[in-house]
C-alpha cells in the first residue's frame, strides 16, 4: 500500500522561482488544479478571492453589493500585487482579475500567467448546476457564459503559457499538463538535479 501512495504523490523535483498565476474562465479548474499543483510543487496555494474575503470580512457578493465593483477590483489588484511580492506560490485568481491591465502587468513582472483554456461546452458542463456564479444569474445563463467566453478569450490569450483543458482529463492529468508546460520555462520551474 505504501508503494501505491508513493506513486500517487511524487517527490518534489523542481524549484519554483516565480508565482504561478492560474487564469481563465469560471469552471476552467483554477481552484482544483491550483491546489493539486501547489501540493506537487510543495508550495502554498492561495486563492485571491478568498484572500479578499478574509481581508474584507465579507463575501465577494457582499463586497459588490455594499461597495461596488470598482472597490472590489482595487482590493483585488492590491491583494494580487502583495501576493506576487511574497514567496513563490500557486495563485488562483477570479475570472475577471486578468482582464485588468494593472494585474496583467504585475503578473508579468513578478510571476507567470498560465491560462487554463477550456472550451465553452466543458465550462458549461462544470458550472450549470452551481448557483455561486453571480454573472450567470440571468434568464439565459448558457448564452451569458458564451458572451463572457467570447469577450474574455482574447485577453486570456495574452497569458505567458496556455494549458488546454480536455473533458476527459482528471485533475491529476490536467495538473500533469500544467507541469509539462511550466517545464518549458526553467526560469520559472527549475529541475532539481
Amino acid at each position: 500500500m505504501n508503494d501505491q501512495n508513493q506513486a500517487e504523490t511524487p517527490a518534489v523535483s523542481h524549484i519554483l522561482h516565480r508565482t504561478v498565476v492560474l487564469v481563465g474562465m469560471m469552471g476552467s479548474g483554477k481552484t482544483a488544479i491550483g491546489r493539486t499543483l501547489a501540493t506537487r510543487l510543495n508550495v502554498n496555494y492561495v486563492d485571491s478571492d478568498a484572500e479578499i474575503e478574509t481581508a474584507a470580512n465579507a463575501s465577494i457578493s457582499e463586497i459588490f453589493t455594499k461597495s461596488g465593483e470598482p472597490f472590489f477590483r482595487d482590493r483585488e489588484a492590491e491583494i494580487i500585487a502583495r501576493l506576487l511580492q511574497s514567496t513563490p506560490c500557486v495563485l488562483s485568481t477570479g475570472g475577471g482579475a486578468y482582464l485588468a491591465e494593472r494585474n496583467r502587468a504585475a503578473i508579468s513582472k513578478h510571476g507567470i500567467a498560465v491560462w487554463l483554456d477550456a472550451d465553452l461546452d466543458l465550462l458549461w458542463e462544470r458550472v450549470k448546476h452551481k448557483d455561486t456564479r453571480p454573472l450567470l444569474r440571468t434568464p439565459d445563463p448558457r448564452a451569458t457564459l458564451g458572451e463572457i467566453f467570447v469577450d474574455r478569450g482574447p485577453i486570456y490569450a495574452l497569458s505567458d503559457l496556455r494549458a488546454e483543458a480536455k473533458s476527459d482529463f482528471s485533475i491529476d492529468e490536467m495538473t500533469d499538463e500544467v507541469l509539462r508546460i511550466l517545464a518549458t520555462r526553467p526560469d520559472v520551474l527549475e529541475p532539481i538535479t
